[in-house]
């Protein structure tokens, strides 16, 4: 049997027609053959997340985005996430919108612990994963803070610094006038000089004169000072000799033994005298002590008694 051309070119194009189809479809992440489990999740911004998009679980590719609708009068976006049927997706599983620097989005799953496992076209929890650039807001916020009071410091710094640098100039404009002064004041200073030498050489000849007619004055009082010294000597030595004769004659009066301090200091009677009286006391307190009675008369016993017990005393004895 022969086939006419039409009928090839018929062939061909649904053929072509039916691959284009398919590798679309393909390329939107829908894959006839597969047997993946379809499941939705439901966000407010899908933060331009597309069709075919990727989705991750511990960074691997498990499935891919296959359906985004919208519900205008809910004001929400669902999901149809495609995931490969070998992945066990429980009630705690949370989809998370993230992205790439690049700007790419993908989903992230993140599986919880719940024993209850989703079955296909159940709806799972969504979550929208913090962008870059919230949080480079974040960082950046506490820089910006740091950079103002830094900023604010430096401003300080200058306006400081202009102030010194305003103060400066008017110390320099002052040191620039000072030369001009100084020269005024060396000028003037030059006119007075002989002025001011003559008048010291004129209190020099006075000082000078003046000395000269102190000098006889010097002299009178050195005369003056040397003869007072000489009489306060001399009225001094007068005094020591008649003090010294005195003496002398004290000394030999006591040598001659003419006065009662002379017989004190050569004689030995009072001495004598004195022992002997100390001894009899000694001998009277002896006795008052042993015969008491001796001393109470007439209540006592009579002079005769007394010297008849001594008596007898001495004969014992």
């Amino acid at each position: 049997m022969k086939v006419s051309k039409e009928v090839k070119v018929g062939l061909f194009m649904i053929s072509a027609i039916v691959l284009l189809y398919f590798g679309f479809n393909f390329l939107k992440g829908i894959d006839f053959f597969s047997t993946d489990k379809k499941y939705f999740a439901i966000y407010k911004n899908v933060d331009k997340l597309t069709e075919s998009n990727l989705i991750y679980l511990n960074g691997y590719s498990v499935g891919r985005v296959s359906d985004i609708r919208i519900e205008q009068d809910k004001n929400r976006v669902i999901v149809e996430l495609s995931i490969d049927s070998e992945i066990q997706v429980n009630k705690s599983t949370v989809a998370v919108l993230n992205g790439e620097l690049l700007g790419g989005r993908f989903i992230q799953l993140n599986i919880g612990k719940s024993p209850e496992l989703l079955e296909p076209k159940d709806t799972m929890r969504s979550d929208i994963a913090k962008g870059i650039a919230e949080l480079i807001t974040e960082t950046a916020e506490p820089v910006a803070a740091n950079l103002q009071t830094t900023l604010r410091k430096i401003n300080t710094m200058l306006d400081t610094l202009n102030t010194s640098a305003t103060k400066m100039n008017t110390i320099l404009t002052d040191l620039r006038r000072t030369p001009e002064l100084l020269n005024n004041t060396i000028s003037a200073v030059r006119g007075d000089v002989g002025h001011i030498s003559g008048t010291f050489a004129e209190v020099g000849t006075n000082i000078n004169s003046a000395l000269t007619d102190l000098r006889p004055t010097i002299a009178n009082f050195r005369s003056l000072s040397d003869s007072l010294k000489r009489m306060e000597l001399t009225n001094t030595v007068n005094k020591t000799q008649q003090t010294l004769s005195k003496l002398n004659e004290t000394l030999s009066k006591l040598n001659n033994g003419k006065n009662t301090v002379s017989k004190l200091m050569t004689e030995d009677s009072l001495y004598v005298n004195l022992n002997t009286l100390l001894n009899n006391l000694d001998s009277l307190a002896s006795h008052l002590n042993e015969n008491p009675r001796h001393f109470m008369a007439p209540f006592g016993k009579s002079r005769k008694k007394i010297a008849r017990e001594l008596e007898e005393q001495r004969k014992k004895d």
